[in-house]
Parts: C-alpha cells; sequence; structure tokens
C-alpha cells in the first residue's frame, strides 16, 4: 500500500468510527427522550388518579354519591 492508499484508508477508518459514534450518540438520545416519555405518561397517571380520588372524596362530603 503506497502512502497515498493508507492515508485513505485511515481517513475512511475515521469517518467510520465518527458515524458510529454518531449513532451510538442517537440511541443514547433517543433512549432518554423514551425514557422522559414514559415518566410523564406515568406522573399524568398518577395526578389523575389523584384527582379522581379528590373528586370522589368531595361528592361523599356533599353527599352526592348515594
Amino acid at each position: 500500500m503506497d502512502k497515498s492508499q493508507d492515508m485513505s484508508h485511515q481517513a475512511g477508518q475515521a469517518v467510520g468510527q465518527a458515524k458510529e459514534k454518531t449513532s451510538n450518540m442517537m440511541d443514547s438520545a433517543s433512549n432518554a427522550a423514551q425514557s422522559a416519555k414514559e415518566s410523564c405518561q406515568e406522573a399524568g397517571q398518577q395526578m389523575q388518579a389523584r384527582a379522581q380520588g379528590a373528586a370522589d372524596a368531595a361528592k361523599d362530603a356533599a353527599g352526592a354519591n348515594k
């Protein structure tokens, strides 16, 4: 392999490594976004359940749940 081919080979390897790193970073970002989405959904469900409980308690106190 002459010097030009060697440099070209090294450049190709660098590009491949950069693409792999970018792919890994994108996967990490996607996983973080999915985790945040799931956390928000869970928090929303908990808030909804608490609101329903509060509404039921208010109805019970007012005698409207009979």
